[in-house]
């Protein structure tokens, strides 16, 4: 009998999902301090707001999926690890562990191995140095093939491996080759500029895709919802899909919130400006979606 789940999605409906507690992440407002300014985040973020906005962004995903794991463990990582997509790719073979493009990040993945493990999670492989590999670098496009963005966080060596891991398995492995934008201290992943919400519909902010990229989504029947300047560095991009046409978005972003509302989507937003705008992580990044329900084909 076939898999009535599937980990190879960004779209179909989501039933569990992995998150970093706050309190485990920044812990308390001392190691917030301590942190942030060398973790290059806009501004401090303010502990207190911090814990009331993770708690709303923390209910939207319990009302949307019916499992959460949180990742519980190994206080001592940075405040980045409540960016929990990053460590580890899901995948129907087992999960792929990353090494972490960002130095201060390196011990997350061994956190993901301990709750995976723990769970009795598979693991397929790690990506081992000189590689480099995030997870928001990378988004399934549909269910053989996964894009990958080169980028500062995800080096050639890493994406080799990733294909070495994935190609005999039959997953086409497309690279998107993401600008110079702010240079190597900017947080900026493929899914800062793709978030997939339906088989044939994407959440895009086009100035920093790359062409070749955009026109292969195009060709394969996507239609983009466009994201305007304004609403990039408020992570107007960056969307998490608890279901197809079902999103959750950081508030403050009308235009596209507008747009995907008249594209039939509903959409739910949260006050991110805490826990997402200043850490560069919007929905996407704050979870590490595991299983969704396949759809029966019509």
């Amino acid at each position: 009998m076939d898999a009535i789940v599937t980990t190879h999605s960004e779209y179909l409906p989501l039933q569990s999902v992995f998150i970093r507690p706050l309190d485990q992440a920044f812990r308390e407002a001392a190691k917030v301090e301590a942190q942030w300014k060398d973790l290059n985040y806009l501004s401090r973020p303010d502990y207190v707001k911090a814990v009331d906005q993770y708690s709303k962004f923390e209910s939207l995903i319990r009302s949307g999926a019916s499992e959460v794991y949180p990742m519980e463990g190994e206080t001592d990582l940075s405040l980045d690890s409540l960016y929990c997509r990053d460590a580890s790719v899901m995948t129907d073979f087992g999960i792929i562990l990353c090494n972490m493009g960002k130095e201060a990040r390196k011990g997350e993945p061994s956190l993901h191995r301990s709750v995976y493990q723990t769970l009795g999670i598979p693991i397929l492989g790690e990506i081992e140095a000189p590689g480099t590999l995030e997870g928001g670098d990378l988004a399934w496009i549909d269910s053989q093939t996964l894009a990958v963005g080169h980028s500062y966080r995800s080096n050639m060596e890493g994406i080799e491996q990733l294909k070495a891991l994935l190609s005999p398995r039959g997953i086409e492995v497309i690279v998107a080759d993401l600008p110079h934008f702010r240079g190597p201290s900017d947080v900026f992943h493929l899914m800062s500029i793709l978030s997939p919400v339906d088989k044939d519909l994407a959440v895009v902010y086009s100035p920093l895709m790359p062409i070749g990229f955009r026109q292969e989504l195009l060709d394969r029947g996507f239609s983009f919802i466009e994201v305007p300047r304004a609403e990039f560095d408020s992570l107007g991009s960056n969307v998490l899909a608890l279901g197809p046409r079902e999103c959750v978005m950081v508030q403050g972003n009308p235009i596209t919130e507008t747009a995907l509302r008249e594209a039939g989507c509903a959409v739910h937003t949260y006050s991110g400006a805490e826990v997402s705008i200043k850490g560069g992580g919007g929905p996407t990044c704050l979870t590490r979606p595991y299983l969704r329900k396949k759809q029966p084909k019509a």
